[in-house]
């Protein structure tokens, strides 16, 4: 099992399932990231918190901890 934490600058993931429960669950629905979407990482800061991603055409800034709970292939 890969998270999007793990995933490299420069490379592109494709989420296979998302974790978590309730509202958090919801909350990454809502910003677009759904099973099948394919998501490229753009950078990930220093201390590795935020992770820069481009998702469906547009930019999202993730916690570690939400990028955590998003498993991907």
């Amino acid at each position: 099992m890969k998270t999007l934490k793990e995933a490299k600058v420069g490379e592109t993931v494709t989420v296979s399932k998302l974790h978590g429960d309730g509202p958090v669950r919801r909350r990454i629905m809502d910003m677009g990231i759904t099973k099948g979407t394919e998501i490229f990482v753009r950078k990930v800061a220093p201390l590795g918190d935020p992770v820069q991603v481009n998702i469906r055409g547009y930019e999202l800034s993730l916690r570690k901890a939400d990028a955590e709970m998003i498993e991907v292939q």
